[in-house]
């Protein structure tokens, strides 16, 4: 067949960054993230994230292509702040929520599992 094989979803290429940065040349305190080997799922969650800072002003993603394995996150901060800081801040608060998450399902299922659940 003619599609491209599982893996390179998921897999980066050697000598490929994972994330990489462009500084918008027009709008002051914009950029543009590219995060290789994601899909909708981290973009929305990382676009959800970042709404919630109170010094961005904008928060977007698109998936350029469907059979290209990258999304594009642009971010507008305010100009006490830098896309870079707010990208950063982002994805260090979602781990810690899904540090959260994975600490409370454990705990539930330490109880279920001895029955005081």
């Amino acid at each position: 067949m003619n599609a491209p094989d599982r893996y390179e979803r998921f897999v980066v290429p050697e000598g490929t960054k994972k994330v990489s940065f462009e500084k918008d040349t027009k709008i002051m305190n914009a950029a543009s993230f590219t995060i290789e080997r994601e899909d909708h799922t981290i973009g929305n969650i990382l676009r959800m994230q970042l709404h919630r800072d109170p010094n961005v002003h904008f928060a977007g993603y698109k998936l350029p292509h469907p059979l290209q394995y990258k999304i594009i996150v642009r971010i507008h901060t305010a100009s006490q702040s830098s896309p870079t800081q707010a990208y950063t801040q982002a994805i260090n608060d979602l781990d810690k929520e899904l540090e959260n998450l994975k600490q409370a399902f454990e705990s539930n299922m330490t109880l279920y599992s001895v029955g005081l659940y």
